[in-house]
């Protein structure tokens, strides 16, 4: 059974926010690095290490594709 109080949705709730997960060549090709980006590069600089990407403040609240609001 579906509850009985069941909040409407508003436009706000329909943009999710996120950040896009970008690689060390993308930090180092960006104008604005960040900290979180200098230190994956500086991670990312020492033989043999495994990354697998930092969260890009920069790309932080577009609207995920196929929703509308």
């Amino acid at each position: 059974m579906a509850p009985k109080n069941k909040k409407s949705l508003s436009s706000t709730d329909n943009r999710e926010h996120y950040m896009k997960i970008v690689l060390a060549d993308t930090c180092i090709q960006c104008k604005q690095q960040c900290s979180r980006g200098l230190a994956y590069i500086d991670k990312m600089a020492k033989p043999g290490m495994i990354g697998y990407g930092v969260p890009c403040i920069l790309s932080k609240g577009s609207q995920i594709q196929g929703k509308k609001g």
